[in-house]
């Protein structure tokens, strides 16, 4: 099986941005967007090694749950947030703000709150609100109508601290960053097609792990695309024949 070069995965792009379709396409498993650095990597092919509750919670992660807790209008704007954030902007994707909603729905935190800040469920509603303010000043629009461009401008200026009034005058904008990207980052990785995306090898209970040195791999883990090139073009120069 031929490979192309490894110039296309993100260290050897001289500083470029980091597009998903400049990685390699997804051949096994599902990744967000078909695209990662491990082409030939299906977590889930692995489920069979894992004990029933681990494989019922794992595979219970499929599933998106249904909305709750947010109301349609924050839905649209908070997908639209999320998907930004997570540079998700084709199918199939992970449906981010769906986990975010089950979690606060059941009362699910992360066990501690910022001193200047409502709870959780409440900075998810005012960054809703301060989102769209932001954009209709931007743009007269709702955040969700706004371009990938103006959406990204409008994103900086929250992570950055550049958003004070309205909305934002009600808490902290550095500490909403923290908590809402951080339920956004832990509901991603999170998901099974976030693990092939990373070559993370899942569960390692009840199988345990072997290889325990710097750089060493499972059998059982991702290959990074340009392991998979350098053994290619290693096969290659032991049988030339298998060129292309």
């Amino acid at each position: 099986m031929a490979f192309e070069g490894a110039g296309h995965l993100p260290n050897n792009r001289d500083g470029e941005p980091a597009e998903p379709r400049r990685l390699p396409r997804q051949r096994r498993g599902v990744t967000p967007q078909m695209h990662g650095r491990y082409p030939d990597h299906d977590v889930l092919a692995q489920s069979d090694r894992w004990d029933e509750p681990t494989r019922s919670v794992v595979m219970g992660r499929l599933h998106a749950p249904a909305y709750r807790y947010f109301q349609q209008e924050q839905i649209e704007t908070l997908e639209a947030f999320c998907d930004a954030i997570m540079a998700q902007d084709e199918d199939p994707r992970i449906e981010v703000l769906r986990y975010v909603d089950h979690n606060l729905s059941e009362g699910r935190g992360t066990g501690h709150r910022y001193a200047d800040m409502p709870d959780d469920g409440e900075t998810w509603r005012i960054v809703a609100r301060g989102l769209d303010e932001a954009a209709a000043q931007v743009a007269g629009c709702r955040f969700a109508g706004l371009d990938a461009e103006a959406r990204d401008g409008v994103i900086g200026r929250f992570a950055d601290g550049g958003l004070r009034d309205g909305a934002w005058s009600e808490l902290s904008p550095a500490h909403a960053w923290s908590v809402v990207t951080g339920a956004i980052v832990t509901a991603f990785y999170a998901h099974p097609w976030a693990w092939n995306e990373i070559g993370f090898g899942g569960p390692g209970y009840p199988r345990g792990y072997m290889r325990l040195g710097p750089n060493q791999r499972e059998p059982w883990e991702g290959a990074e695309a340009r392991e998979l090139v350098a053994d290619f073009q290693h096969d290659v120069e032991s049988d030339p024949g298998m060129a292309p």
